[in-house]
């Protein structure tokens, strides 16, 4: 092996061990930061991808004005891994807004939802959706028409996240008219809108009618994630006779965390699931029996 390699690795491995000293240690980041940070940001390009997520992170909470702009390198590079790009895109929108001048970078992210290049489309539109960033809202709302369902995707994902109230019926409005998959990653974000939260329930109770067996497993799964099971006792009931098994299963399991004395009205429902083809079905049925203590399945 050449020598100048050799010497290169060590020193690269040096490097690493230092950063990860200030890593360690914010007293001794915060004591040598003038030197800490420019190090930081050069292993990045040579640390592994466990060590660059560390020190990305320590960066994002100490030195947020430097780590931008090499977040935004990271986030249209080509050549960087997938999976670290979107790291980076993540963590660029989370320190968003704690920057002092962050138009040079939204100029830039405008830009890049031009591109050809559907994965930097659909990174710098995450990117921009940071809460109070609502004067980006346009463009964003113009990649919901976009022809690859990822930037549509991230699109809805940034609209959610600027949590502003006005984006909400927007989003409701392409539920009707959206495509499925863009429908379901809708479902799975108005949740965030909590000053909407009964419209929201209104929704998910409109989607369990769904004739689209995904639109309905996902309304159910959300309807619980914005509710009391006991509220909507009778939905859950009624959801034990949808054709498709594990939106039953999942019904008896919302069901389970209802007061034992209104599953005693429907017991004898409850005990004809026993006899449900889906072995999924049967489990959480008797689960609920044997709460009622009736053990015989």
């Amino acid at each position: 092996m050449n020598q100048s390699k050799v010497i290169d690795f060590e020193s690269r491995e040096r490097l690493i061990e230092k950063a990860g000293s200030y890593i360690e240690s914010v007293e001794l980041f915060l004591k040598e930061r003038d030197r800490a940070v420019p190090l930081l940001l050069k292993v990045l390009k040579y640390a592994d991808y466990n060590f660059k997520q560390k020190a990305i992170l320590f960066l994002g909470d100490f030195a947020r004005e430097e780590v931008a702009w090499p977040l935004y390198q990271i986030l249209i590079d080509p050549e960087e891994n997938k999976e670290f790009r979107r790291f980076a895109t993540i963590q660029l929108s989370i320190i968003f807004p704690f920057l002092e001048e962050p138009q040079p970078l939204i100029d830039c992210l405008l830009e890049n939802l031009k591109s050809p290049d559907t994965e930097l489309r659909t990174n710098a539109a995450f990117a921009l959706g940071w809460e109070g960033n609502i004067k980006i809202a346009v463009p964003l709302i113009d990649l919901l028409y976009d022809s690859d369902i990822q930037v549509q995707q991230s699109a809805v994902n940034a609209l959610t996240n600027l949590r502003d109230d006005r984006i909400f019926n927007l989003l409701i409005e392409r539920l009707e008219h959206g495509s499925l998959e863009q429908r379901r990653c809708i479902l799975f974000n108005i949740w965030r809108f909590s000053s909407r939260r009964k419209e929201v329930i209104k929704v998910y109770l409109k989607y369990l009618e769904h004739e689209n067996d995904d639109l309905r497993y996902d309304a159910l799964v959300l309807l619980g994630s914005v509710s009391e099971a006991a509220e909507h006792t009778a939905t859950y009931r009624g959801c034990l006779n949808d054709e498709v098994p594990h939106i039953r299963a999942l019904a008896l399991e919302r069901l389970y965390e209802v007061g034992r004395d209104d599953l005693l009205g429907f017991r004898e429902e409850i005990e004809n699931m026993l006899s449900d083809p889906s072995m999924e079905v049967k489990r959480a049925a008797i689960k609920i029996l044997k709460r009622l203590n009736m053990t015989d399945s």
